[in-house]
């Protein structure tokens, strides 16, 4: 095991040592700290706890017992809390522009409070959506001890006989839409499928990413699965606050110990081989720039391409987060693959042990949910890459669960996702068709809104592989079909997705990772001439900001230029 000298009160003697600092020391004892309290680390736990989505409402038990095993190891828990975004209630309508944003809104706002009050260490909890990047994002940034831990996800519930999540509900409204279905039974939908407190139960992007977690290392093995309420959490959560103070003593592991090339390589192919979120090909580039590592969609594509779909997880597959838990969690997973050779096993994780180390005792592939890579569902990842004149720095495509992996079809533009949503509701569009919404990228957008509502509708219309969409946007993780996005370059930028016109023949290969549409060069070069940038509008607030600095989706999305030690360490007053 690796180790480094004690980081034992590193940065919190800054506001607790030596007669300059009384008037912090009577602060501090105002909220509860005592003579010993100042000669002992203190831990930041921080979490997303609210009420404005079931993802985050879990967190404030789980953050509390982190609080207990800071303190049986020593040190004194700090609790504050951050803002999150529920993509389910922000999707579909301008809200959702809020969504990207909001990770880098949390990650900012930890590394706030953090370097503001000289924390030692940190335990961060998160639960929905971007919360789950933003926090790590944060404890790469900030590089001090530190544990991520996801709050877990919902169970399902049961609308007559049958298992039904909130995707359920959200493909219902198409099915309504078509007639295929009662408003009754919508409502009957609405009012069962989500029955307890916590993220939603597919390999989505709040599941996917909690993989990710477990899989760099920011998280203890085997707990991502693991439902928001189950009792064990709590006791997991505690294990975190010592786990903080136990890093704290030997020095090691630190967030950019356990972030390397290797382990992102790792991340990768725990979403490629679980058909997980296209989002994770956005925030895996992030967390990599946090931790001063150049990992662009590129690295995650060739990672997705050399790594076979082995677990059977919704939406493109079966099953849900506690029934991969039941059979062994994500250890289960990575253990298959590296059974196979697609994981690196000299990585370390948490407890200082190498990754190959701690699978050791994971259980065996159930060959069900969870299967070897010699009885894979696909021989590639779940997620694919395309590329072409169409896209140029590249697009990701879902195959998980797809019945073809080509398509070729007319293209139909739309400039916005309300545009294009409006004529899908009312059915104005035809099979075969190639739906474009463009405009909506980082900047054009700005804030790169996904899409669910229009996949979902077109899914309940029973349309999802009938047609294409295309977009430079964003994909929920519960987004399922022939639907491309992240296309790269942005609209806003000048990208080939703007000189698109209706009519234009548009091919989708899956299975060589192509994606052009059918129109000559000299026509592009023409069309180009043409094109003029969208004129700016006066945004004002945080979207002015954003779209100012915000990079390529194919960069993560990012909004600053990266890590660096931070360059105040140890400055006198």
């Amino acid at each position: 095991m690796t180790s480094r000298p004690s980081l034992h009160k590193h940065r919190s003697s800054a506001v607790t040592d030596g007669v300059a600092r009384a008037p912090h020391r009577a602060f501090l004892r105002a909220t509860g700290f005592d003579d010993a309290a100042f000669t002992r680390s203190i831990i930041g736990i921080v979490s997303t706890q609210g009420e404005n989505t079931p993802c985050s409402m879990s967190l404030g038990p789980q953050a509390d017992r982190a609080r207990l095993g800071v303190a049986r190891g020593g040190g004194v828990p700090v609790s504050f809390s951050t803002i999150s975004v529920s993509d389910g209630t922000s999707m579909n309508h301008a809200g959702m522009r809020m969504s990207l944003v909001s990770r880098e809104v949390i990650a900012d706002s930890v590394e706030v409070a953090v370097r503001a009050h000289a924390y030692d260490g940190l335990v961060a909890v998160a639960g929905c959506d971007k919360t789950l990047p933003g926090m790590m994002m944060a404890v790469a940034r900030l590089n001090v001890p530190a544990v991520f831990l996801y709050g877990g996800a919902t169970l399902p519930g049961r609308v007559r006989g049958q298992q039904a999540t909130i995707l359920t509900a959200i493909e219902a409204v198409g099915a309504v839409q078509t007639g295929s279905l009662s408003p009754e039974g919508l409502a009957e939908i609405e009012r069962h499928c989500t029955p307890t407190v916590g993220s939603c139960p597919g390999q989505f992007t709040a599941n996917t990413m909690a993989m990710v977690a477990e899989t760099l290392g920011l998280s203890p093995l085997g707990t991502a699965m693991i439902p928001a309420v189950y009792s064990e959490r709590l006791a997991i959560a505690e294990r975190a606050g010592e786990t903080v103070m136990h890093t704290l003593q030997r020095g090691w592991p630190l967030p950019r110990d356990l972030i390397t090339r290797k382990s992102l390589e790792n991340a990768c192919a725990a979403v490629a081989a679980t058909g997980g979120s296209t989002n994770a090909a956005l925030h895996i580039p992030a967390i990599a720039h946090e931790a001063g590592i150049e990992f662009t969609l590129e690295d995650v594509a060739s990672v997705f391409q050399r790594t076979p779909l082995i677990a059977d997880l919704q939406p493109g597959g079966t099953y849900l987060a506690r029934d991969l838990h039941e059979v062994g969690g994500v250890p289960a997973v990575l253990k298959s693959l590296l059974k196979s050779g697609h994981l690196h096993g000299d990585v370390p994780t948490l407890d200082g042990r190498t990754l190959q180390e701690a699978l050791v005792e994971a259980p065996d592939a159930d060959g069900t949910i969870v299967r070897s890579a010699e009885q894979a569902l696909q021989p590639t990842g779940g997620v694919t890459v395309l590329r072409g004149n169409l896209s140029p720095e590249g697009a990701l495509l879902k195959v998980a669960g797809l019945r073809a992996l080509t398509f070729t079809g007319p293209a139909r533009v739309f400039e916005s996702e309300e545009d294009c949503m409006k004529a899908v509701s009312g059915r104005q569009y035809q099979e075969g068709d190639v739906l474009v919404i463009r405009n909506e990228g980082p900047r054009g957008g700005p804030g790169m809104r996904e899409m669910l509502s229009v996949t979902a509708a077109l899914y309940g219309q029973g349309m999802g592989e009938a047609v294409a969409l295309l977009t430079d946007g964003r994909f929920s993780g519960a987004t399922r079909g022939m639907c491309i996005g992240y296309a790269g370059p942005e609209a806003a930028v000048g990208g080939p997705i703007a000189l698109v016109r209706n009519g234009d023949l548009i091919h989708i290969d899956a299975t060589t990772g192509t994606l052009e549409m059918r129109v000559t060069d000299e026509e592009l070069a023409a069309r180009r001439q043409q094109w003029k940038p969208p004129q700016a509008q006066r945004l004002g607030g945080v979207l002015e900001k954003y779209a100012l600095v915000v990079r390529p989706a194919r960069l993560g999305a990012v909004t600053h230029s990266g890590a660096m030690a931070w360059p105040y360490e140890g400055e006198e007053a």
